[in-house]
């Protein structure tokens, strides 16, 4: 990673091509650039920039493989007039996009641009249109497109191809923004602060996923693809099977004291969703925040084969939440769109239960909290993926229903599920604190009693003994067994079955 003040190389298109592709796969899709009217000015910088840099515009198009699997590739090429993006540079991507829409293939997409092509004026401006129509349609044809931004990519560009990707990552140091610091300055008079409009930055905040070198891009698309892929893992792992202790009859769970799961809980060194992932998980992709301005540490987002099985994964990490750092607006906004990544990429959606409560403050009030929560519901409860939710450890207020309407719902023995914290509900009912364990056991939040009222499916069960690998594993291989399960059900047959099982919840 560059060093403060370092200004971060400028990767070529061939020399980012050749970081991520299998040696030698790379055929090119580029024909002639569209031909139009110059002026002999304009024509003349064409002239040189071809010159200069040996390409003939300022982005190239082809397939090469990844780890095997055909890809298309978009590379921009800064040394041609700073990349910018003309009438013919834009009918090279947006044809390239639509071929690979028609193939099938995934999309590679690494900007590095000024933005517009200020020679070709207003015309250009618009190409950024058909960009963002081609990458869109590519993405409602249920095809990967994938962003890596380089140094630098400002402008147009940025606000239109750059920021569309299902996964965006960018290159350490880069500078990222929509208005250009020259440009600011010019038109302001004084410097744009500095810090801002780097890839650090954008990341801190929850506009790109990742910060990756492209040295180390090349690992991270092979885990992503094989993700993506959407098949089983061959090997061992490509049939689950059973997992083991795992009961479907609330008669099997042991009857204990609903305070003693509580507590169990709550206790600090209680394996959550990192624990799960670093057991059960292979071909990790971390991602984070909404794309649009949030990220939150309570939530975790990511890539993963569970088990072998491909998903998205959403989790809370009950031990990022704190009184300083609540479950808030922005987690939930960051599970829509774990819930729009799934149902775009075709992937099913594994969701971890495991938190407090969604935030008790004015902020989580003014930024939305309640209709998050309602929408969280909405949207997975009518997903047209497969999904799969598991209460790892507590499961209290609105922050946990968000994440629960899924076609299959587990719990872990010690998970629990309440509309608030027992000490919450003893308050309301009790006037005191003191009732807490009375009403853990009076509201049913169990998981023996959540199995008997048939608001979960299963319980995996827990020995007195289980570490984090142990309750990892045994957690994962539940998910896993429901994921190859649901992989047999067509999709209208189960989202009815979905609709229909909470439309008679609680009823006789």
């Amino acid at each position: 990673m560059p060093a403060p003040g370092d200004v971060p190389e400028r990767i070529t298109a061939h020399a980012l091509i050749e970081a991520v592709i299998d040696a030698g796969t790379y055929a090119s899709w580029d024909a002639e650039p569209v031909r139009l009217p110059h002026t002999d000015a304009y024509a003349d910088s064409l002239r040189r920039a071809r010159e200069r840099t040996g390409v003939d515009e300022s982005v190239l198009t082809g397939e090469a493989t990844v780890d095997g699997r055909r890809v298309v590739l978009l590379a921009c090429e800064f040394g041609f007039l700073g990349g910018s993006i003309g009438v013919a540079a834009a009918e090279r991507i947006t044809s390239a996009i639509e071929r690979a829409t028609a193939e099938r293939l995934p999309v590679i997409a690494s900007p590095t641009s000024g933005g517009t092509r200020m020679q070709e004026g207003t015309t250009a401006f618009l190409q950024m249109v058909k960009i963002a129509a081609a990458a869109q349609n590519h993405k409602a044809a249920h095809l990967p497109y994938l962003v890596y931004l380089r140094n630098p990519t400002t402008g147009g560009v940025f606000a239109s191809w750059g920021s569309l990707g299902h996964i965006t990552m960018a290159q350490p140091g880069a500078l990222i923004g929509f208005l250009g610091p020259r440009v600011y300055a010019a038109l302001y008079g004084e410097e744009f602060p500095t810090g801002v409009q780097t890839a650090e930055n954008l990341f801190r905040n929850g506009i790109v996923d990742g910060v990756v070198a492209a040295a180390d891009l090349r690992p991270l698309l092979v885990r992503a693809l094989r993700v993506l892929a959407g098949l089983p893992e061959p090997g061992p792992h490509a049939t689950p099977g059973p997992a083991p202790q795992v009961v479907s009859r609330y008669q099997d769970v042991p009857d204990l004291p609903a305070w003693q799961s509580v507590m169990l809980s709550r206790r600090g060194d209680r394996p959550g969703i990192r624990a799960l992932l670093a057991h059960a998980a292979t071909d990790l992709v971390p991602l984070s925040g909404t794309g649009q301005g949030e990220v939150e540490n309570a939530m975790v987002l990511a890539l993963a084969r569970i088990r072998g099985v491909p998903a998205v994964v959403l989790g809370q990490d009950r031990a990022a939440q704190t009184p300083t750092t609540p479950l808030g607006p922005g987690a939930l906004r960051e599970a829509r769109r774990a819930m729009r990544l799934a149902e775009q990429l075709r992937l099913p959606l594994v969701l971890v239960i495991d938190t407090v409560g969604a935030a008790l403050s004015v902020a989580a009030e003014e930024r939305g909290l309640a209709p998050e929560i309602a929408r969280c519901v909405a949207d997975l409860v009518t997903l047209r993926t497969a999904t799969v939710s598991i209460i790892l450890g507590q499961g209290s207020g609105g922050g946990a229903l968000a994440l629960l309407p899924a076609d299959r719902v587990l719990a872990t023995q010690h998970g629990w599920l309440a509309p608030l914290p027992p000490e919450g509900a003893s308050a309301i009912v009790h006037r005191d604190t003191a009732h807490a364990p009375q009403m853990a056991d009076e509201q049913g939040v169990r998981s023996r009693d959540l199995l008997r009222d048939r608001i979960i499916d299963a319980v995996v069960l827990e020995e007195s003994d289980d570490g984090p690998a142990e309750l990892g594993a045994r957690a994962g291989a539940a998910i896993a067994a429901e994921l190859c399960a649901l992989a047999e059900v067509g999709d209208d047959d189960r989202m009815r079955a979905r609709l229909d099982r909470y439309r008679r919840l609680g009823l006789p």
